[in-house]
């Protein structure tokens, strides 16, 4: 991380990658990269933290990251990681933004997947990519000049620091929506920006879910709708910064959510998605959240599983009690 930090400062394109353990390794070089403004893209494979032992599927890693100033974004496939990657350069490097993007995807689940993808020619990347040389140009090393960064911040000129990367992350929402639009132009492929909505114009009740888990969640959704039961699917793309508007809009009128965590909050005794949906719950009219647990340390999140969220979403809806959350593989 360091030296890919140095590397852009530079002036020089970079990419890397990292997994869990190497992930907690770096985080204060994960610091550094985000206080530099450095436009670095990086893959993190998602796995359990360091611990209980555990080599295996789970987001805690990027969980246990998400203050550190990295943009962080989460992919559903093979396909999607690809494009975002892509995406992620644009969105790191745009002149308004200039942070860097680490891009999550579920280890083993998609990482030891063999998936047929569409691989663009590099001349059209080159093409997508080319907006960027429009832009002013960031200082960069030249040999023989000074070039000063990562100097101390003190008082006033280190909260201005803080406050003009806290409003490039703002920008970075609808940026990344913009980004979508563009690579849907030009390469026939889009997701939504930072959400996907999925069957949630007539919805009644939703589930909220990242990551590899949201293809099996539209399968399961197609079947409970052939029953006649009005679900829908908001999948998250985006997780920092946390896309509160769009989800607002997304969820706002529906009778009941489920919300479905890889990882956990500790000391909320909950998911992290769900307590953070949670905090903008009186902005969706305060109704039944519930929050479920799974896919832990490479279990499954199965069809069955999320029928059974859906089927408890929906008593919830109606009326009945319910729990906060739930934890789905504790007895397996």
């Amino acid at each position: 991380m360091n030296i890919v930090t140095g590397a852009t400062i530079a002036g020089g394109r970079v990419f890397t990658a990292t997994s869990s353990w190497g992930l907690a390794f770096m985080y204060d070089a994960l610091l550094h990269a985000a206080g530099f403004r450095a436009p670095i893209v990086m893959v993190n494979v998602n796995r359990e933290m360091p611990g209980i032992l555990a080599v295996s599927a789970g987001q805690q890693d990027m969980i246990a990251t998400r203050d550190t100033g990295w943009i962080q974004v989460i992919a559903e496939d093979c396909q999607e990681i690809l494009d975002m990657i892509i995406m992620a350069y644009r969105l790191a490097e745009d002149y308004e933004i200039q942070l860097p993007v680490m891009v999550n995807y579920d280890g083993f689940y998609l990482s030891f997947l063999a998936e047929g993808v569409n691989i663009p020619l590099s001349e059209e990347v080159d093409t997508f990519l080319a907006p960027l040389k429009n832009q002013p140009e960031r200082p960069k090393l030249i040999p023989g000049q000074p070039l000063g960064c990562g100097t101390h911040g003190i008082g006033q000129g280190f909260v201005e620091l803080r406050y003009k990367h806290c409003a490039a992350m703002e920008r970075a929402k609808m940026k990344f929506d913009e980004i979508d639009s563009n690579f849907q132009e030009s390469f026939g492929r889009g997701y939504g920006g930072q959400i996907e909505e999925y069957r949630m114009s007539d919805a009644e009740i939703a589930l909220v879910i990242s990551g590899s888990a949201a293809g099996t969640a539209k399968t399961v959704i197609d079947a409970k709708r052939e029953t006649g039961l009005k679900v829908g699917l908001v999948k998250i793309r985006m997780f920092r910064p946390f896309p509160q508007e769009k989800l607002i809009a997304a969820l706002k009128g529906k009778k009941a959510l489920g919300v479905v965590d890889r990882s956990i909050c500790f000391g909320w005794n909950s998911g992290p998605t769900h307590m953070e949906l949670r905090a903008i719950g009186s902005e969706i009219d305060s109704i039944p959240m519930l929050g479920f647990i799974g896919g832990l340390a490479n279990m499954d999140i199965s069809a069955t599983h999320l029928e059974e969220m859906i089927d408890k979403v929906h008593r919830a809806s109606q009326g009945e009690p319910y729990e906060k959350v739930t934890w789905m593989n504790l007895e397996e």
